[in-house]
């Protein structure tokens, strides 16, 4: 597996709106009971202790600085593994979500979606603030990391719901494939239009419409995370 090929630690931090990963103890053994422990140098919830590590944001058009996991500083480098699929609250979820609302400590969670408002509650933001607000954090976990970082989105079970949600909707798509940058805007906008030119994608495209999901790549490409254009290579063997 990829994890025993690069030899890492897989890493998360807590949820900022409840269930059984927002606590650190529940948290470990969710992750205990999926077999992530047992996986290359083991799993590590970088806010654990409910602190946080304060990067700062440069040219960010919400947020002047973003609160990731404390333990964040202890890693040189990220591979950051993304299943693409709907999302509720961000109309999709790929790899800049994964890079702020993943990374970000519980506390960072509450200042992304409401555009640095509130540090304890996540809800009542603004949707357009909130996915410049992800933008934002993805760019200072990327300038954090000195380009030390390597994106794989994987395009499978493309349903419209998270896998955080409980009962997803089934996908109406098919398997499409797996994709991978170093540019995580080019990256998501590659998946987006993946998206728009799969067979059965209304009800995903009405997601992403819907919460106007392509202006965290439009904000992106803006304060510099990335490009949306891009040159799509197979490698297939």
């Amino acid at each position: 597996m990829i994890f025993e090929h690069v030899d890492g630690t897989i890493v998360e931090c807590n949820t900022a709106y409840g269930g059984s990963r927002s606590e650190t103890a529940m948290h470990y053994q969710v992750a205990e009971d999926h077999g992530f422990t047992d996986l290359g140098k083991g799993f590590i919830i970088m806010d654990e202790d409910g602190e946080s590590m304060i990067l700062p944001v440069e040219g960010g058009q919400q947020l002047s600085e973003n609160y990731v996991g404390a333990h964040f500083g202890d890693f040189d480098g990220f591979l950051v593994l993304s299943h693409f699929k709907g999302h509720a609250m961000a109309g999709f979820g790929g790899a800049i979500k994964n890079i702020s609302i993943g990374i970000g400590s519980k506390e960072g969670k509450c200042l992304i979606h409401t555009a640095g408002k509130s540090h304890t509650s996540p809800w009542g933001g603004n949707q357009d603030a909130f996915l410049e607000s992800m933008a934002d954090a993805g760019k200072s976990v990327v300038d954090a990391l000195d380009g030390n970082i390597l994106f794989i989105n994987v395009m499978n079970r493309l349903s419209i719901d998270c896998d955080c949600d409980g009962r997803p909707s089934e996908p109406d798509i098919h398997d499409i494939g797996i994709l991978a940058s170093t540019d995580p805007v080019a990256l998501d906008q590659a998946c987006v239009d993946l998206i728009y030119q799969a067979e059965g994608n209304e009800s995903f495209v009405r997601r992403m419409e819907g919460q106007h999901a392509e202006h965290v790549l439009e904000a992106g490409e803006t304060i510099g995370l990335g490009s949306r254009t891009y040159r799509l290579e197979s490698i297939d063997s």
